[in-house]
């Protein structure tokens, strides 16, 4: 069972929200959050600027997912790489309902979204900081961070529909991230409620809304019952910036 030191309203799966939060901490206006409508027509997937360098899933977590999660963790070793060892950075979520917050992390730390990083912003300090820290000291250092957590709480309030007054209150939705690493090349599932991130294989487009990205996405669908219940947000150029 998963213990988690901090609680968080949770994020709305919106793109302005998740905007808001990545350009106030420091990513260029460049790059930009948008909706995924479809993964299978593709004059909707062709509105989307390219190259994609993340992909969020949001989905509806059924009544024995933290049982399955429980499970999976127990059949894998707890992630202990940082520096250079680490061909993805990874940070394990301890605070609750802010899964949204770390796959924002997982995303801008990996993959081409580094190069969007505004240079002495207080993300790229963040992430100079925890690089070299194992999964312990990091989780302390984001739980700490008085300007990451502001940041968060001003972009939960902007969603459409209103946030749960209790951050400890249980939600039932669940936001994983897929990078591609900026050091092997592989596609990496990152999900701060595991014990570390998942290795999907080699991919050769930069694109994560290619081939391997879409099958990488929709394989995880059906493996978590594809209920339909879940949306989907990619991190790419904004538009006249597509590369």
């Amino acid at each position: 069972m998963v213990v988690y030191n901090k609680h968080f309203i949770p994020l709305e799966s919106n793109p302005d929200v998740f905007n808001h939060i990545i350009h106030q901490l420091g990513v260029s206006s460049a790059l930009r959050f948008h909706d995924v409508w479809s993964l299978s027509e593709p004059e909707i997937l062709a509105l989307i600027p390219r190259p994609v360098l993340a992909l969020f899933i949001v989905f509806s977590t059924p009544p024995q997912y933290e049982d399955l999660l429980d499970e999976e963790n127990q059949l894998t070793p707890k992630y202990t790489k940082m520096g250079e060892d680490e061909d993805a950075m990874w940070f394990k979520q301890t605070i609750n309902n802010a899964c949204g917050l770390y796959g924002i992390l997982h995303a801008v730390a990996n993959g081409g979204a580094r190069d969007f990083v505004e240079p002495k912003s207080h993300l790229s300090d963040l992430l100079e900081r925890c690089s070299h820290l194992n999964v312990s000291d990091r989780a302390s250092v984001l739980e700490n961070d008085a300007v990451l957590e502001s940041t968060y709480h001003s972009a939960a309030i902007l969603g459409d529909t209103d946030a749960p007054r209790d951050p400890e209150s249980e939600v039932d939705f669940h936001y994983v991230c897929f990078v591609k690493s900026h050091r092997n090349g592989n596609l990496y599932v990152m999900d701060g409620d595991r014990n570390g991130p998942i290795n999907v294989g080699p991919m050769s487009d930069n694109d994560l809304l290619a081939e391997q990205g879409i099958k990488a996405v929709t394989d995880f669908i059906h493996q978590h019952g594809d209920s339909g219940q879940y949306s989907l947000l990619a991190l790419a150029p904004s538009p006249g910036n597509s590369t």
